[in-house]
């Protein structure tokens, strides 16, 4: 059997191990199969992230939280992040592009001209270097968020790099319950119509991402594909 076939023959054996197994104890159930060191955790600190950040600090307390700072976030996005880091005590270090590239895509207001590009300026490419490092990349995409990430299992190969969705098949009311019955805020944009949160130029209010890159058809920043 050739090394593509044993590697998807492996994941199709996660994915089967770990269907039946609550989130919480998906995450746990990773940091008994993988080092703790091999293991990415990656943030948007947005509508959903609470429950990931909080899933994530009871398994492994010490586990280090990527923000991607685009340097565009709504400053109620950076003090969602304070606040959050705050309550839950997580261990949070920014992410960033190289200053000239960013202040690039600033002069360029490229995220008009070229999204595509900005999203792979300011968040793709800060995160490279890091992934190079690690194994598995936990996020927490949802099934109902997007209709690719409809198509998505817990777990998933790209590039390289063993992506974990340990809330995939959770529903929006399942993941405002679980918010709501620890007493973590959300974001504060979410009462005001914003169901998906990116940078203040390309986010408008509206239901699940379609507020997002509005008038363009991108509905990923890069990131996840």
């Amino acid at each position: 059997m050739n090394e593509l076939l044993l590697r998807i023959n492996s994941i199709n054996e996660l994915n089967d191990s770990y269907e039946k197994l609550s989130p919480l104890q998906r995450i746990k159930q990773l940091y008994s199969d993988f080092e703790a060191e091999e293991v990415m955790v990656t943030s948007s600190f947005a509508a959903t992230s609470a429950l990931l950040l909080d899933l994530v600090k009871k398994a492994n307390p010490e586990q280090v939280i990527h923000f991607i700072d685009t340097g565009y976030h709504f400053e109620e996005t950076i003090t969602y992040v304070n606040e959050l880091s705050k309550l839950l005590d997580l261990n949070v270090e920014n992410v960033k592009a190289e200053e000239w590239k960013h202040d690039f895509t600033s002069k360029d207001k490229t995220w008009q001209k070229d999204p595509d590009l900005c999203c792979s300026i300011n968040k793709v490419e800060p995160l490279n270097n890091i992934k190079l490092t690690k194994k598995v990349w936990i996020s927490g995409l949802m099934k109902w968020q997007s209709d690719h990430r409809s198509s998505l299992n817990i777990f998933e190969e790209r590039s390289g790099v063993l992506k974990f969705y340990p809330l995939i098949d959770v529903s929006k009311e399942e993941r405002d319950n679980y918010i709501l019955e620890l007493g973590l805020p959300f974001h504060p944009l979410l009462s005001k119509g914003y169901h998906s949160i990116g940078c203040k130029h390309c986010t408008v209010p509206g239901e699940d991402r379609s507020g997002r890159w509005n008038n363009n058809p991108k509905t990923e920043c890069g990131l996840h594909l």
